[in-house]
């Protein structure tokens, strides 16, 4: 009710803004794994973008690094090896080395898009290339009510998901990941 003199002349702490945070690799901040390693917990995988069949099984990004390309794919931790690589019309077991991307909703979002495009005015988190250096990026699809990462690029013409043993291609109606 009755307000110390002292307290009305007292100016109000200085407001110090915090420094602009550089903007994440065009790549993401990854986290290097490959068939041995012991699987990182949640709070650096973060929530995982996609399921599995019956929604109980998570299954994050990645991308797999071969001698002469590094492709993106779906890293499934209830999978052996985790690492599954939409390639060659099937599902490739990768048991090399392979970088998880953690899905961060505050940088980054999931674009529809179809045929390879890339939206407008958007900038697609690179996921890996091809061994004539064309550029991959990550992608989600949907098969038979799953959604699935995998890759796309615009020489592909859509979006490639391993799942169910075989590599699915997807023309029309998947998602390609893009920064905010």
């Amino acid at each position: 009710m009755f307000e110390d003199k002292k307290e009305r002349d007292t100016p109000p702490p200085y407001y110090q803004p915090s420094a602009p945070r550089a903007p994440p690799p065009p790549s993401g901040y990854r986290i290097p794994l490959n068939a041995s390693s012991t699987f990182p917990n949640s709070l650096y995988t973060k929530t995982p973008p996609c399921y599995d069949l019956g929604d109980t099984s998570p299954v994050f990004l990645g991308s797999a690094i071969f001698n002469t390309s590094v492709h993106p794919c779906k890293v499934a931790p209830h999978l052996t090896p985790a690492c599954h690589v939409p390639y060659g019309s099937t599902e490739v077991e990768h048991h090399g080395r392979y970088d998880l991307l953690p899905f961060d909703p505050d940088t980054m979002e999931w674009v529809p898009t179809s045929l390879g495009r890339i939206p407008n005015q958007r900038r697609p988190v690179q996921g890996g290339y091809e061994e004539n250096g064309a550029s991959l990026y990550h992608a989600i699809g949907n098969v038979r009510g799953v959604r699935v990462p995998g890759k796309t690029g615009e020489h592909l013409g859509g979006c490639n998901v391993a799942f169910g043993g075989k590599e699915h291609i997807i023309t029309r109606g998947y998602e390609i990941l893009c920064w905010r």
